[in-house]
């Protein structure tokens, strides 16, 4: 089967990426979004840009755009044009917990077009999937924090196991999910078992709202190593 992922670099559409090359799917592209600001519903704001090395330590292809638009459904349209130049039989979303709203207005753009889509970890449990990535060896950055007990002291950390227990702490007190779902974090990976360079953040700084006790990671400098 041939499927484009839509993917941010964040560790559920590489862990969706990750399962479809373990079924043996021809993965033709990754699909970029890059919102213009950090209020959109369906894509990651921080890091998307960075895709660009993902794709070439990954070995495939990206489309990468720039959204201007704040809408579930006006946001969606944005990937048309990439749909409608490659030849697929699925679209692969990488979020665990998608809202409906979130996935239907992916659905009708592909539907549109003939293209199924496909979520491969959805309904399973976001605390295992994500130990999981970090013991199967991906490397994964927080690059985006929006809730409370999430503070600047996260942004571009790599989350080991003991950050994951960490993290698991915090959500039971914040009440946050520990998969990130609803936005309260984004994350980006560096490296894995699919990766064959990794990525290296050389430049960074921490942007940080004190009024909206939120803040983002923005990467400056950025290249690929040998492993």
């Amino acid at each position: 089967m041939k499927v484009a992922i839509l993917y941010s670099g964040g560790k559920d559409s590489t862990l969706a990426l990750y399962e479809c090359l373990k079924r043996n799917w021809k993965v033709v592209a990754l699909i970029a979004v890059k919102p213009k600001n950090t209020e959109a519903y369906l894509w990651h704001y921080a890091t998307v840009e960075w895709t660009i090395l993902s794709s070439a330590a990954l070995g495939i292809p990206l489309f990468l755009i720039k959204s201007e638009k704040i809408s579930d459904e006006e946001e969606a349209k944005e990937i048309e044009k990439v749909l409608d130049r490659i030849s697929i039989d699925a679209l692969v979303l990488g979020g665990v917990g998608l809202q409906k709203t979130q996935i239907k207005a992916i659905e009708k753009v592909a539907k549109d077009r003939g293209i199924k889509v496909i979520v491969p970890h959805e309904g399973k449990d976001h605390y295992e999937l994500f130990k999981k990535a970090i013991k199967d060896g991906f490397e994964i950055i927080i690059t985006q924090v929006a809730s409370e007990g999430l503070g600047p002291e996260w942004l571009g950390k790599k989350i080991g196991l003991k950050e994951l227990e960490e993290l698991k702490r915090l959500s039971e007190t914040y009440g946050f999910h520990i998969g990130f779902e609803g936005g309260y974090a984004d994350t980006f990976v560096i490296d894995g078992p699919i990766f064959k360079k990794k990525i290296e953040f050389i430049d960074t700084r921490k942007v940080w709202d004190v009024k909206t006790n939120s803040g983002y990671l923005e990467v400056k400098e950025a290249r690929l190593v040998e492993k």
